[in-house]
């Protein structure tokens, strides 16, 4: 049996939610790992192993700036008898043909430069006088290794060990060491680190591109008038955000009206940026007709394997969905309903795992976890359906936001969690311990 007949009986049933997620994600793979520079690199995902081919630091060097010396010409130095050593000179960061110390000298040394031949130790500038120089301190007799007629000289106040304010050649890692394993997500600080071994790209999979548009004949942007049976269009805004937030490189279109034409047309415009498309709206039995037709002949949609599917899954909100692949490349297509709680718990279920399976990374999914419901009544749930209500969690615990309307915006910018109801359970005391999904 071909996939489009597989997906046309498929339109006859009531699907589970573990089964259209299942159905996305063995559909979806993982986008074709790029070449990139590492600034634009960020937030992606390392495609391989990256050794070090060079130790951290590469030089022994100073993390103070001060004096390097030889522990020998400081033993025993103290405020009443400091050790006067001969500055022989200066070594900053970046220097080359470095000073070498010998006994009775010292070279003034700044942060991050490379510690000079002969000396041992880096004395704070802050254990010594500064380099003022001339003669014993007033009241003090200070013990001077310098030779007469120095030009410069230092008294140190205390004795420092071996490889004191010393950072050592490999201290952070060293050469042939892993670096960053496959997978890793790149933020600041594993830039950072690829920066510092040389390395200027990186193969990585790239920030999926993400399009989301909205369908609705009534729908009206912000800062517009609003006429009589007129809302606002706030799911494209809504989905847009959330795609960023999974990690997609993500691009809002204006809402397209109910009309199979202008709909057709505007999809096959973004299909050139498109790594996956995301609608809203439209999916239900009173604009079907339009969307299906629409959705059903974009570009090659009717080669093997392509059109969009709709379905009916057993869930509240979001009972209505679409999936498939439209245009010549196959490009997925998710069809979430328009209501705006719908849409969004049918993005954080569905859409988001799809983002970071393009992402290719392993784990997809939103963290859960178990919470005692705080609740002052039962929550009710229509058998059969698993129902994903909205909550705040804390400590342990979650407490229901709104109620199960799936209009109540206002709700779902208090929560910070789903709470799962699952298919058999009507009603859910207080106390009881449920499933919740974690939302930031």
């Amino acid at each position: 049996m071909s996939a489009a007949a597989t997906r046309t009986t498929g339109q006859d049933r009531l699907w589970s939610v573990d089964e259209h997620m299942e159905d996305i994600l063995t559909t979806v793979r993982p986008l074709e790992p790029i070449e990139l520079n590492l600034l634009d690199a960020q937030d992606c995902v390392l495609v391989d192993d990256v050794t070090v081919p060079l130790s951290l630091p590469p030089f022994d060097n100073s993390s103070m700036d001060g004096y390097a010396v030889r522990v020998a010409d400081v033993a025993g130095a103290s405020e009443e008898f400091p050790a006067v050593l001969t500055v022989i000179g200066d070594v900053a960061a970046g220097a080359a043909g470095l000073l070498h110390v010998g006994p009775g000298q010292a070279a003034r040394i700044m942060t991050g430069a490379p510690l000079p031949p002969g000396a041992e130790a880096v004395v704070p500038v802050e254990w010594t006088d500064g380099g003022l120089g001339g003669g014993p301190v007033s009241g003090m007799r200070a013990r001077s290794l310098a030779p007469e007629g120095a030009a410069g000289q230092v008294r140190v106040h205390r004795p420092a060990e071996a490889r004191a304010h010393v950072r050592a050649e490999g201290s952070d890692v060293r050469a042939g060491d892993l670096a960053l394993a496959a997978g890793t997500v790149l933020g600041p600080p594993q830039i950072a680190l690829l920066a510092a071994i040389g390395r200027g790209t990186v193969r990585v999979r790239p920030r999926p591109r993400v399009v989301v548009l909205s369908t609705g004949s009534e729908l009206v942007q912000p800062d517009e008038e609003l006429a009589a049976g007129q809302i606002y269009d706030s799911n494209s805004f809504a989905l847009t955000a959330a795609a960023r937030d999974a990690g997609a490189i993500a691009y809002r279109v204006g809402a397209v009206a109910d009309d199979a034409d202008t709909l057709r047309s505007t999809i096959e415009d973004q299909l050139v940026r498109a790594d996956l498309m995301v609608t809203t709206g439209g999916v239900s039995v009173g604009a079907y007709d339009v969307v299906k037709e629409a959705l059903s002949s974009v570009g090659d949609a009717d080669e093997a394997g392509g059109g969009v599917e709709f379905r009916k899954l057993a869930m509240q909100p979001g009972k209505p969905q679409g999936f498939g692949s439209i245009g010549p490349d196959h490009t997925p297509l998710l069809a979430l309903p328009g209501n705006p709680v719908s849409s969004y718990v049918s993005f954080e279920l569905f859409v988001r795992p799809a983002i970071r399976t393009l992402m290719g990374l392993p784990d997809v999914h939103r963290p859960r976890a178990r919470a005692v419901l705080k609740a002052d009544k039962a929550l009710t749930s229509p058998v059969g359906r698993r129902q994903f209500l909205r909550g705040t969690y804390a400590d342990g615990t979650v407490t229901p936001v709104g109620g199960a309307g799936s209009h109540l915006i206002a709700a779902l910018a208090q929560a910070d969690a789903l709470i799962v109801v699952p298919e058999d359970d009507t009603s859910i005391e207080p106390g009881t311990e449920v499933e919740v999904v974690l939302l930031r």
